[in-house]
């Protein structure tokens, strides 16, 4: 019987397991997928994740695959209203740094199977889960037929269609927004380098982030009147759904929008990933119930915009593992998981205000307010101390 099973090896879940492993414990993943996901979804790594992802060893090879991003600059009529630097809201990683989930995971994982290569079960999927007061068990169907394992605890890291949540029954605070957006990766020639761009353009927001190997991820909010030939006008809304048909036509569209709203020019043949979203949020009511935790989107499901729903899993993860460890050792540590589920669930409800400031930010309008909120950005910025504070609000610090 292992210490520990943890539902899910996306990036929240295999970076709590090499947490537990470093320390000792004896960890099983179970993981319902056959094979890691390819297409990449989050790309973004705030300063205070990399100095927790730091603990397992794994920022340097983070760090080393990346782009570090150093600024970001707003633009509209294409004159440059704000810039915004990081250099200031860490002193070991003052950047944010952009790599697609597809790499982080595989640099993870890597780790992972240094600590134990036989503690992650792909394939793997769950049909019952029942906690009797002193162990969890869990039941799940494979390819070799059924299984059963048990464990003192289980944690679900098992994302925004989570199992264990479901089986639960957990209670969630739902919240529908009207925002949707079509977001695709291409060969970069812009000129930017590393920075990131954000076009605040009547239309509605045009945002633009540097991608290792001189490509860059172009997202675009769209309006109500846009009509997108291809499978994705009526494809999955949900975070991170994507292109599974139509692409070479979806392509073309987004270059063709962000040709109007930015003027520049990106070529549709090199298009790599394309995903349409749209944005809920999703916050449980309760992240420890007996000796069931859920962290990351299984817990929390906030806006993709602004990138915090990953780091908030590995920030999650850091501070679940010391109460973990300390369990382990015979510890008491209900007042610790108390405290944890109360500061957790107080962040993503911080970052879902930001989310939806950024949003706001970002939404069509008319030239009259255009010119008024872009005036208005653009007097903030110039204030340094205030853009200092709004760069570590949008670093999560």
């Amino acid at each position: 019987m292992a210490d520990v099973l943890i539902i899910g090896a996306g990036p929240v879940g295999l970076f709590m397991a090499a947490l537990l492993l470093q320390d000792g414990m004896e960890v099983q993943i179970l993981e319902q997928r056959s094979a890691p996901e390819p297409h990449s979804r989050a790309i973004g790594i705030h300063p205070p994740a990399l100095a927790a992802l730091a603990g397992t060893g794994v920022a340097g090879a983070l760090v080393a695959e990346g782009v570090p991003i150093r600024r970001g600059v707003a633009l509209a009529g294409g004159k440059c209203l704000a810039q915004m630097s990081f250099a200031g809201v860490s002193d070991r990683f003052p950047f944010i740094l952009s790599l697609p989930q597809s790499r982080t995971e595989a640099l993870l994982e890597r780790r992972l199977n240094e600590l134990d290569d036989g503690a992650l079960h792909r394939g793997v999927r769950l049909t019952r889960l029942s906690d009797d007061g002193d162990r969890v068990t869990v039941e799940a169907v494979s390819g070799s037929g059924s299984l059963r394992y048990t464990a003192p605890l289980v944690i679900a890291a098992d994302g925004v269609r989570s199992s264990v949540r479901a089986l639960r029954g957990g209670a969630l605070r739902v919240k529908e927004y009207p925002d949707s957006y079509l977001m695709g990766d291409f060969a970069d020639n812009t000129g930017f380098g590393p920075d990131a761009a954000l076009f605040l353009a009547g239309a509605g927001i045009v945002e633009s982030f540097p991608l290792p190997g001189q490509r860059r991820r172009w997202v675009v909010r769209l309006g109500a009147g846009d009509v997108i030939a291809g499978s994705l006008t009526t494809g999955d809304s949900t975070t991170g759904g994507s292109a599974a048909g139509g692409q070479g036509g979806d392509a073309r569209w987004l270059m063709r929008c962000v040709r109007e709203r930015t003027g520049h020019e990106i070529d549709a043949g090199t298009n790599s990933m394309l995903s349409r979203f749209g944005v809920r949020t999703r916050l449980a009511r309760r992240m420890v119930t007996g000796r069931v935790v859920m962290i990351g989107d299984a817990a929390h499901e906030v806006s993709p915009i602004g990138g915090q729903g990953m780091n908030l899993g590995w920030l999650d993860a850091a501070a679940l593992a010391p109460i973990v460890s300390a369990a382990a050792r015979g510890q008491e540590v209900e007042g610790d998981l108390r405290t944890f589920e109360r500061t957790r669930l107080r962040a993503a409800a911080r970052a879902t205000r930001q989310a939806e400031i950024n949003m706001a930010l970002g939404r069509p309008l008319p030239d009259r307010l255009l010119a008024a909120r872009n005036r208005a950005i653009g007097g903030v910025a110039a204030v340094p101390a205030v853009n200092a504070l709004i760069a570590r609000r949008f670093t999560m610090h």
